[in-house]
Order: structure tokens, then sequence, then C-alpha cells
């Protein structure tokens, strides 16, 4: 598996794999990417952490408000994808919160 963070606001447009630009009739699906549970503070700014299928290369990202005339960000390419212990090394360095949702307990 390969990591990248995101900021909040931000979304996965298009998606890359060693043989070009993911066509989904090729692949015969969606590329697996999923946002994990785990967030990174900066100053004020949530930066989440996704989680790609290692066919995965590069990955374009968007801002998912409509861009207006005074921003001048309007999408980002992510050439270079984090392994797990970049990660961990970067949760060890900043602020990290976690968030949980649908936990559940198992008592014996």
């Amino acid at each position: 598996m390969k990591y990248f963070f995101l900021s909040e606001g931000w979304a996965v447009a298009r998606v890359w794999a060693s043989d070009g630009l993911w066509q989904v009739t090729a692949w015969r699906r969606q590329p697996d990417i999923q946002r994990m549970n785990v967030c990174l503070v900066e100053q004020n700014e949530l930066l989440w952490l996704y989680q790609v299928e290692e066919a995965i290369l590069t990955v374009e990202v968007k801002p998912t408000i409509p861009v207006t005339a005074g921003t001048t960000i309007g999408q980002v390419v992510l050439k270079r994808l984090m392994s797990a212990e970049q990660v961990i090394e970067r949760l060890n360095t900043a602020e990290a919160k976690c968030q949980l949702q649908n936990i559940h307990l198992v008592v014996q």
C-alpha cells in the first residue's frame, strides 16, 4: 500500500497507474483509494491520510469548492506517494488526532 495526506476540502480527481491514466474499462473497477480515520493538524488545517493500492503511481487532487478568480491553485498532482514507514515518521513529528467511527466493542 501507498499513502498520501490531503487537505480537507480537496478530493481525488484523476489517477495514473504504470500504463497511464486509470481506465475503469481496462481495469474493470475503480482504483482502491480509501480515506483513513487519521488526520494531522497543521496551522489549523486538517490533513487526512489516504491509502491507495500499490498499482497507483500518481494522483491528481482538486479543491471541492469551485476555484474563484482570486484562487491560484486549481489542481495538484501527487507524484511521490508515501510508504507506511514515512507516514509513521510524519505522524511522529506532528500534532495528530484520530477520528474513530463505527467502533464495536467485543466483550469476552
